[in-house]
C-alpha cells in the first residue's frame, strides 16, 4: 500500500457539502480514482478503435487470422 497525501482547493460550499456527506475519505477518493481510471482507459480504447476504423484496412481471411494467432502463440512460448 502506498500513502499519498492530497491537498485540494475546493469552493467553500462544495467542500462543506462533500465533508458533510462523508466523501473526503480515503475509501471514497480511491473509488472515485478507480472510476476515473476506467473511464480514461475506455476513452483510449475507443480512440484506438476509431483510428483503426479510419485506417480502412482490408479484411483478413480466416487463414491470415489463424497465421497471426499461431505467430502470437509461438512468440508467447
Amino acid at each position: 500500500m502506498t500513502t499519498v497525501e492530497l491537498k485540494l482547493s475546493l469552493p467553500d460550499q462544495l467542500a462543506e457539502e462533500v465533508r458533510a456527506a462523508g466523501l473526503l475519505t480515503s475509501e471514497t477518493v480511491e473509488a472515485l480514482l478507480k472510476v476515473a481510471l476506467r473511464a480514461k482507459r475506455a476513452q483510449a480504447f475507443f480512440e484506438a478503435a476509431d483510428a483503426f476504423a479510419a485506417a480502412q484496412l482490408p479484411p483478413m481471411s480466416m487463414q491470415e487470422i489463424q497465421a497471426e494467432v499461431d505467430a502470437a502463440r509461438r512468440g508467447a512460448r
